[in-house]
This record gives C-alpha cells, sequence and structure tokens, in this order.
C-alpha cells in the first residue's frame, strides 16, 4: 500500500472525544453560558456600589478619564470576579501592528513575607502596564534598545477571562503606546477615528434638525472565511507550518466547480468544531449569527452580529484566536491565510459596516422612500465621495503579501475599488442629478409559482458579490478585506475618509442654509455636485470581466494590483493631511506604518521563498530523481526523456529562486525598492519553480511524492 494511504484514513476517522460539550437543555438558566466570561455592564451593576457604578458609565458616555479612586474600586470587583472564574494572572491584551494580538501575564498574588500570598491588583495596575516595546514592530517610532511602551486600559471594551485546561487569565483590552505618546498598536487611530467621525456626524444631524442625538457610533460585523484541514496533512506540510499556506500542488482533478460544497450539509466533525467554538466565543460575549460551508473543499464561515466598531474589531481578533484553539481539540487545523490552496477559493472578510446614533437610528438605512430621505442621501452621498476621493488609501488598508494571491481573481473583488449602489438608489441619485423629482419603486413580490410557498419581498436592488464595495440595504460591505487581518486599519480609514466628506458637504448645507433656504432646497443642488463629481465609483456590472478593467481605466480609477502599488497611498501628501487634520494619526505615525508594512511584506516574501527553494531542492528534486532512477530500471526510454526535461527545467528554476534569494542581490537602501524587487524578481521566480514542481507532482510515483496533495488535503474531512 502506498505510504500516504494509511494517514489518509486516519485523518478521515474520528469520533467525539471526552471534551465534546452534548446538547444541554438551553431552556435552563444555568446553560446561558453567553457572556459569562465578560466583565460586562450587567455584571459591573451588580458588584460595584451604586454610586461607583454610575460614575463609571458616565465616564464612558462622556469619553472622560478615570479618576484613580473609581478605577481603584473597579479593578478590585474586576480582581474578585477574576478569581472566582480560576484567573490567577491579569494581562493587558494589546494589538500590536503584527496584526495579532500581544499578551504579558502578572500574577494577582504578592507574597506576604510570613510564608502566605495575598491576591492584590490596583486601580493603577488596571489603568496602565508597561509591557516590552522593543522587539514589536514601530517603523523607526522606537529603536531596539529603547524598550520602554505603555498599555492603557480601555474602558470601551469590556474585559474577559480567557479560559485554559489548568486556569484561566483576565483579559483587559488596552491601548499600547510608545513613551513618547504615539500609537504602537491598532486600537488607538481606530478610537480616535471613531470621535472624529462621531463629532462631524453629530455636526451634519444638527442641521437636519436632530437635537437628541449625542453620540454618533459606527459599527461593524465581520463574515470570516476559513479552511480546516486535518492536522496530519498540516504537520506533513512544511510550507503549511512556515508559511500559512502551500507553495507547492497540483490542481485535482475536482475542485469546487461543481459547487457542491457551497451552503451544503456541514460534516459531522465540522460542525461539532463550530459548535464548541461558538460556545467558547458565546462566554466572551461574541454575538456569533451564522455559520455554513463557503465555495472551496473544507473552506468555512462564521459571521456575528453588528457591534460597535472599537468592540466588533476585539471580538474578531478573540474570534480568530478562539477558532484556532479549538480546531486542534478536533484533530483539525485552522487556516486563515488569504490564500492557502491555488487554484481554489481564497478566504476573505466581508466589513459590513454603518453609522448610528445612540438614540438608535441607523443613519444609512434608506427607510421605504431613499428619495424622499434626505438625511439617508446626505450621509450615502458623503460615504461615495470619501470612496472615490480616497480610492488609493482603501486599497492599501486591506494590503499585503497574503492579499496579492487574492484580490482580482474570480473569487474575490478586484484590484480597483468601486462601488455598487442597487438599481433603485442609482435611479435616485440620477433623477436628483438631474434635477428631476425621483420616484421609488413600488413595493411588489416575487411569486415562486406555487401557493404552497409565501410571496418574498422584492428588494429594490440584487446584490453584486464582485463588488469590493457595495451598499446592503441598511449598510456598505467593503470585501476586500484579507481573511487574517485586524478590522481596525480599514475601519480607522472609513471613518476618517467619511469624517472627512461629511464635513465637506455640511459645510456647503450650512452655506446653503444661511441663505434663508428650506432643508430640501438647500441640499438637493449639493447632492447634484458631488454625485456628478463622483458617480465615476459606481458600478454595478461584473468586476471580473476584462471590460470592467479597461472602463476603469477609461475613467480614471486606480488599479493597484500589488501591496508595493498600494502602499504609498498611506504616506501621500493628501493623506497626511487628512489623518492630520482629524487627529487620527501623525505624519510620524503615518509613515512608522507604512515602513512596517513594507517590511512585513519583504519578510513574508522572504521566508517564503526560501520555504520553496529549500522544499524543492531537498525534498521535491530527490522524489523526481527517485522515479527517475524507477524508470531507467523499468527500461522506458521516453517516459525517461519526458522526465528528464522536466527535471532539467526543475533544477534552472531552483538555481534562479536562490540567486533571486541571496541577500546580495536584493536592494537594502530603501524598504520601497525592496519590496518592489520581492514582487518583480522573487515572486516571478517562486511562480517559475512551482509551476515546473506541479508538472513533476502529475507524473512523479505517487507513493515517492514527498508532499500531501490537494486531493487529500481538501476532501478528507
Amino acid at each position: 500500500m502506498p505510504r500516504i494511504r494509511p494517514q489518509n484514513v486516519l485523518a478521515a476517522q474520528w469520533t467525539p472525544n471526552g471534551g465534546a460539550i452534548g446538547a444541554p437543555d438551553l431552556t435552563s438558566p444555568d446553560n446561558q453560558v453567553f457572556g459569562a466570561n465578560v466583565f460586562s455592564t450587567a455584571v459591573q451593576r451588580q458588584r460595584l456600589p451604586k454610586d461607583i457604578f454610575r460614575r463609571l458609565q458616565q465616564t464612558l458616555a462622556h469619553g472622560g478619564s478615570l479618576d484613580i479612586s473609581l478605577a481603584d474600586a473597579v479593578a478590585q470587583a474586576m480582581k474578585a470576579w477574576a478569581l472566582e472564574r480560576g484567573a490567577t494572572h491579569y494581562t493587558h491584551w494589546f494589538q500590536p501592528l503584527t496584526g495579532s494580538t500581544a499578551e504579558k501575564h502578572d500574577s494577582f498574588w504578592a507574597p506576604t513575607g510570613e510564608g502566605t500570598a495575598l491576591a492584590e491588583f490596583s486601580g493603577k495596575e488596571l489603568i496602565q502596564g508597561e509591557p516590552d516595546a522593543s522587539s514589536f514592530p514601530t517603523g523607526g517610532i522606537r529603536a531596539t534598545f529603547e524598550a520602554r511602551g505603555y498599555t492603557a486600559w480601555d474602558p470601551t471594551s469590556p474585559a474577559f477571562i480567557l479560559e485554559n485546561p489548568n486556569g484561566a487569565v483576565l483579559s483587559i483590552p488596552t491601548a499600547f503606546a510608545s513613551w513618547t505618546g504615539e500609537a504602537l498598536d491598532h486600537k488607538i487611530p481606530l478610537l480616535r477615528s471613531m470621535d472624529a467621525l462621531s463629532k462631524s456626524a453629530i455636526r451634519a444631524l444638527r442641521l437636519f434638525g436632530d437635537k437628541a442625538s449625542a453620540r454618533v457610533f459606527t459599527t461593524v460585523g465581520a463574515e470570516q472565511e476559513y479552511f480546516l484541514i486535518d492536522e496530519q496533512f498540516y504537520f506533513e506540510r512544511f510550507d503549511l507550518v512556515t508559511t500559512g499556506r502551500t507553495l507547492f500542488g497540483a490542481k485535482p482533478p475536482k475542485g469546487h466547480e461543481l459547487d457542491d460544497h457551497y451552503f451544503g450539509s456541514i460534516p459531522e466533525r465540522i460542525l461539532a468544531c463550530m459548535l464548541d467554538t461558538e460556545r467558547e466565543l458565546s462566554k466572551l460575549g461574541v454575538p456569533v449569527k451564522t455559520r455554513h460551508n463557503e465555495v472551496a473543499p473544507n473552506q468555512y464561515e462564521i459571521a456575528p452580529v453588528f457591534e460597535n466598531s472599537n468592540v466588533g474589531s476585539d471580538h474578531q481578533q478573540l474570534t480568530m484566536q478562539v477558532m484556532q484553539n479549538v480546531a486542534r481539540r478536533y484533530g483539525l487545523v485552522c487556516l486563515l491565510h488569504e490564500k492557502p490552496f491555488a487554484g481554489v477559493n481564497g478566504s476573505g472578510k466581508h466589513n459590513n459596516w454603518s453609522m448610528g446614533t445612540d438614540t438608535g437610528n441607523n443613519l444609512l438605512d434608506p427607510g421605504d422612500t431613499p428619495h424622499d430621505n434626505l438625511q439617508f442621501l446626505f450621509f450615502c452621498a458623503a460615504v461615495l465621495q470619501a470612496v472615490d476621493k480616497h480610492q488609493g488609501l482603501l486599497r492599501a488598508s486591506v494590503a499585503s503579501a497574503g492579499q496579492d494571491h487574492r484580490l482580482g481573481a474570480n473569487e474575490a473583488p478586484p484590484a480597483i475599488i468601486s462601488v455598487f449602489l442597487g438599481s433603485e438608489l442609482e435611479r435616485v441619485f440620477g433623477a436628483i442629478e438631474r434635477g428631476e423629482a425621483g420616484e421609488t419603486t413600488p413595493g411588489s413580490f416575487l411569486g415562486l409559482g406555487t401557493p404552497v410557498l409565501p410571496p418574498l419581498p422584492l428588494h429594490g436592488g440584487d446584490r453584486n458579490r464582485t463588488s469590493p464595495f457595495a451598499f446592503t440595504g441598511n449598510k456598505f460591505e467593503f470585501r476586500a478585506l484579507g481573511s487574517s487581518q485586524s478590522l481596525s486599519l480599514p475601519n480607522t480609514v472609513l471613518n476618517t475618509i467619511v469624517a472627512e466628506a461629511i464635513d465637506a458637504l455640511a459645510d456647503e448645507l450650512e452655506k446653503e442654509l444661511g441663505q434663508g433656504k428650506d432643508l430640501e432646497a438647500a441640499l438637493r443642488p449639493i447632492l447634484q455636485r458631488s454625485y456628478a463629481a463622483h458617480k465615476q465609483i459606481i458600478f454595478a456590472g461584473d468586476n471580473y470581466t476584462p471590460e470592467w478593467h479597461a472602463e476603469a481605466e477609461r475613467r480614471g480609477l486606480l488599479n493597484l494590483r500589488a501591496t508595493p502599488d498600494a502602499l504609498p497611498y498611506l504616506v501621500s501628501e493628501e493623506t497626511v493631511a487628512l489623518f492630520s487634520n482629524y487627529s487620527v494619526l501623525s505624519e510620524r505615525e503615518l509613515h512608522s506604518r507604512y515602513e512596517v508594512f513594507l517590511e512585513q511584506y519583504v519578510t513574508k516574501l522572504n521566508i517564503e521563498a526560501e520555504t520553496a527553494a529549500s522544499i524543492a531542492r531537498t525534498m521535491l528534486l530527490p522524489a523526481a530523481v527517485r522515479h527517475r532512477a524507477l524508470l531507467l530500471e523499468a527500461q522506458l526510454p521516453e517516459l525517461t526523456r519526458e522526465l528528464e526535461d522536466l527535471i532539467t527545467s526543475f533544477v534552472e528554476s531552483i538555481k534562479r529562486l536562490e540567486s533571486a534569494n541571496l541577500a546580495d542581490n536584493q536592494p537594502h537602501d530603501d524598504v520601497l525598492d525592496h519590496a518592489m524587487y520581492m514582487r518583480d524578481a522573487v515572486i516571478p521566480a517562486m511562480a517559475s519553480v512551482r509551476e515546473d514542481a506541479d508538472r513533476l507532482e502529475k507524473v512523479v510515483a505517487d507513493d515517492i511524492w514527498p508532499l500531501p496533495k490537494y486531493s487529500e488535503i481538501l476532501f478528507i474531512k
């Protein structure tokens, strides 16, 4: 029997283990676990003295800072709650520019000097921590020998307990800054951008007569795509372990062309893993709503209910962490790379974004008659104006080496940013541009041809799944995010550019109203001018077609295919002015991110290139040579010559890749030049090695080929 077949049988076997959660009675209060491990408002109300609780909520509502007496009281209540749940340590949980989270654990317990210990946790320890900042990417803000950095408690995102089989840790969401006060993380700019948008939106709402709303919140709901594969195959693939994606692998006879996996019945083992994951997330207060099979075999999706952008971004980081941890309980590995397998669907993270007031009003809800809903049209026009003006910045906010495999392929939005509005809203804005009254499509229903099935409401516009930025009823769906990506930077960008557009339109509206015009008469010409200037960004067709790429070029839209093309927009004069004006990121903070992201791009590609060269030379080439020996022994000259040609080409490709990988051949004076070298020299060299290797995979004896194949990894569940 070939070497890999018994392993395939083992990988396919699964039985519920002793850790299975079963099916509890969910009507029993004891089994209601949502938020059980969260120091939520309800827990605070229960555990804090009334005056302390009231002062804390007032402080949070008005965005004020905590005084030390209030912080001490909160810390004592939080410590008691955590100890009851088995937490021996606490950590300031933060999000450095690595894209993942970081934590340093400190014990609650301190020795008394009498051979005993007491649990201690002060307001000072709650509010501020001091982890080593020297080893985190800073883009030049902090030198390696300058280690000091601070974490600061973010009380708007609740503390939570992370459980472990042997204990628990109190995790306190925090911001991360240098000792000079500059942001070293993703949270600080996001919070600043939320404040900026709220200020601009409230100003605009006052012009529409809204005197009640005091704050506007942006909300997110991220649809997370991911792969689950058997850990047997994962650990046999050095490329997956090292880089998160397969650097080699021929296309299997069957991919996802039959569409039989999409929305199909969820396999028992996968569903068990999903249910366990959702239970763990429920304890952490993550409001998971949806699960289903995605397009590719062994690809799935999880999606939450909308939340405040800051909390939603924190929860998204937790979701990725919990998914990866729980998968191992079921002999699975969760892959979050944007393109772990060539030739099949990649993984994204659709960022559903909206704006709402503290009085419960969704500013992107058109209502029943969008042409009459002046307030909605104002905010919708602001979004269109922002996206058109800052296409490059939006593309830069989702740029990474993993994304470059995915954006533009026939499974993801292209690198060209465009907006899908839907037919009804296009008609409304078109009528406004022409100075016509405009009409809303009458409500109607879809007849399904049988009285057994109920009639379904007919929406004013179909969905466009190829659009990078689509209006979907009462929100915009930014579909270009990568599956491994933090939500923070794209939402920081969205909040800031929309704040700028709102202010620009509000300036015009104030001027028109100042001339004594009523609201509709004042607003209509503003909407006319804005839509006429920015309608080039609207596209309702198939974003994948070559015709659209040509049309986008005629319109003057940007097509930033690779990360080095996009990232310079992060530090353009326009971007620096924008973020400085709204106090979201300083010029130095922007340049630090630019440097960090380029360095990460170069480093990740260098790791991939060296891994590919190593696997090719030490695993795949020897396998091909052994197969050649078998052909020679069998006296099959025609097959031998065919294989020798492939081996010769493979060896030449390996040498070109190894040459491209040499440090002496790479530019190091400028990080952008280095990134462009990786794009133009290293990536093509890797592609050439892969092409030859994948051809060899199809002819080398199956029991000799050293890597598990796509036909096994993707279809054994």
